[in-house]
């Protein structure tokens, strides 16, 4: 085990993250970070290579963080507050929250881990519309950045903190609306449009090729359903040589 890759999940309990770890614990050892000891047995139950660590983004120190990451290759930020506790909570966990784990990145010593963000596929400068949105796009657009504001609004501030970074890699997925069918291992990956819904066993699984996809920072990726198969989309993003960032106001930095 000593041999494994280390992976920290940040946000271990949820829905992607649980499809995370039991797709990448055969090959690596994963720390899942979480609130709630009682979640515990959830993660042990799949594979002796999981690690359960309570740890609360709201509540521990910058300090706690930087300890858990260091020796690891890879973080994955998948927390969020869902909705639960009004809008402070989802400032506290969404926004203040990321900027505590990029802030442990920055404080590891030696060689920082690759952080893996999980946002949200049109979390973006409000009055910059992508041009390739069509006219279906920007009224589901309209209807999403209404129903969820503050989320939004949040989720965008966090990012773009994020991006302007240079101190340790980074690589932002930005899943669209998630759904519990069975995954296809086949999604719509890189400059897509926006109304189409993803399993989370393929954000998992686009997770799990991520993970050990260092090459990839500095790159946001837009994914939802497709016809692509996962590892090959990412590829062709990647070798494309766009980095994806159309979605961020630059001059703000």
């Amino acid at each position: 085990m000593s041999n494994l890759k280390r992976v920290v999940i940040v946000g271990g309990h949820g829905k992607v993250s649980l499809r995370l770890a039991r797709l990448i614990a055969p090959t690596h050892s994963v720390t899942s970070i979480i609130r709630d000891p009682a979640h515990s047995t959830d993660l042990t139950s799949v594979s002796s290579n999981i690690s359960p660590l309570v740890l609360s983004l709201e509540d521990s120190p910058v300090s706690d963080f930087t300890r858990t990451f260091n020796g690891a290759s890879t973080v994955v930020f998948s927390a969020g507050a869902g909705g639960k506790g009004g809008p402070e909570r989802t400032r506290k966990v969404d926004y203040e929250g990321a900027l505590k784990v990029f802030n442990a990145i920055e404080a590891v010593e030696g060689k920082k881990p690759h952080l893996v963000l999980v946002s949200a596929v049109d979390v973006r400068d409000p009055n910059k519309i992508p041009e390739h949105y069509t006219e279906e796009d920007k009224k589901a657009s309209e209807r999403v950045h209404s129903a969820i504001p503050t989320y939004m609004h949040w989720k965008y501030e966090a990012d773009k903190n994020l991006v302007a970074r240079t101190g340790f890699a980074w690589t932002i997925l930005r899943p669209g609306g998630l759904i519990d069918t069975p995954g296809t291992g086949h999604a719509s990956i890189g400059r897509t449009h926006i109304t189409t819904q993803i399993a989370r066993d393929d954000v998992a699984a686009a997770l799990a090729v991520l993970v050990d996809r260092p090459d990839a920072a500095g790159l946001a990726i837009d994914f939802v359903g497709g016809d692509t198969p996962i590892a090959e989309g990412i590829d062709v993003f990647y070798q494309e040589g766009c980095d994806g960032l159309a979605w961020v106001k630059i001059e703000d930095f």
